[in-house]
């Protein structure tokens, strides 16, 4: 049994990718697994997960490139974003959130918080 409409994982380290899909599914939800930001643009508009989780630096298309495609696209609005990077200062945080996240994770990252703060964003935690 799964928790819902699904979460889209993108991450071009495919250690983190696979223990963020990894635990999520754990957690109950359909996760869709991808390492670059032109096949999450893709797999968010034949998807439509309900949870975006997105790496910011990735070959193609940035997380935040992904981000402000899913934002100006009025079918896919509705998609929660957890921006899930590296970049920690805040400048690169204020720069994820005014893109449009709906929340900010840094590496490293307990995928415990994770999976918690992606309940919070579907209202199920």
């Amino acid at each position: 049994m799964t928790k819902g409409g699904g979460v889209l994982v993108a991450d071009d380290d495919t250690d983190i990718r696979d223990l963020v899909a990894f635990k999520l599914e754990n957690a109950g939800y359909a996760v869709v697994a991808v390492a670059d930001g032109d096949e999450a643009l893709r797999q968010v508009r034949a998807q439509r997960p309900e949870v975006a989780v997105l790496d910011v630096m990735m070959p193609g298309l940035s997380g935040l490139d992904v981000l402000r495609e899913i934002r100006a696209d009025e079918n896919l609005r509705a998609t929660k974003v957890l921006v899930l990077t590296a970049r920690s200062r805040d400048v690169d945080v204020d720069a994820g959130f005014s893109t449009g996240a709906d929340d900010y994770l840094t590496k490293p990252f307990s995928p415990r918080e994770l999976v918690h703060r992606v309940g919070l964003l579907l209202g199920r935690s």
